[in-house]
């Protein structure tokens, strides 16, 4: 399995913000947004076996896991293995992916959050994906604009959403604007900042 790193931080996003957690990033992407965060995860990386993986992320004590990359399902095969047993240790898993790979063979260790790509990615994600989110599971939608809200109100009043959902806006973009939109329009959805980058931790 290729791992970009391995830290332990708060978590910045999602259902779970502001809870400590340890991350295992998985090296590798199938898309290339305009605003990615991460760069570095598409590239470097250094292949691991799941034991010593597993022997790092103990030493860093803590119950909840969060598997993200670049696209961690890109590696399931490996992937699969190391859920499970995290699962086994009566860990909490979640798994951030980008709507492009099956997540369905995962859902039975970990909860899933999809990131729906807007317009301002310059990617698509596989909108097909939402029917199977299920109520622990949840999806997020960057935006960098109104074009990007508009975008994903439309995608919710398409694919209704069984989990909770989440905008969150692209750092140094309007946040204000962004969060008025969302109030006029009566988004069905939380306005979360990314609040390890609020508070300028990894």
């Amino acid at each position: 399995m290729k791992i970009c790193e391995i830290f332990k931080s708060l978590q910045g996003e999602g259902r779970n913000q502001g809870r400590p957690c340890i991350f295992i990033r998985l090296a590798g992407c199938n898309l290339d947004c305009a605003w990615c965060d991460t760069p570095h995860a598409k590239e470097e990386g250094k292949e691991a076996e799941i034991d010593a993986i597993l022997d790092y992320a103990w030493r860093l004590t803590g119950d909840h896991f969060c598997i993200t990359g670049g696209e961690p399902l890109l590696q399931g095969e490996e992937l699969l293995p190391l859920i499970r047993r995290l699962h086994m240790a009566s860990k909490t898993v979640e798994i951030e992916t980008n709507g492009t790979v099956d997540f369905r063979p995962f859902q039975r260790f970990a909860s899933i959050c999809m990131d729906v790509k807007c317009p301002s990615s310059g990617e698509k994600s596989n909108l097909t994906l939402l029917e199977f989110i299920r109520s622990e599971d949840s999806v997020k939608f960057v935006v960098a604009d109104e074009r990007d809200c508009a975008y994903a109100r439309k995608i919710l009043a398409r694919f209704p959403v069984r989990g909770e959902v989440f905008i969150s806006p692209v750092e140094g973009s309007d946040a204000g604007a962004i969060a008025k939109f969302l109030i006029t329009y009566n988004i069905p959805a939380r306005f979360q900042l990314q609040l390890h980058k609020c508070i300028g931790v990894k």
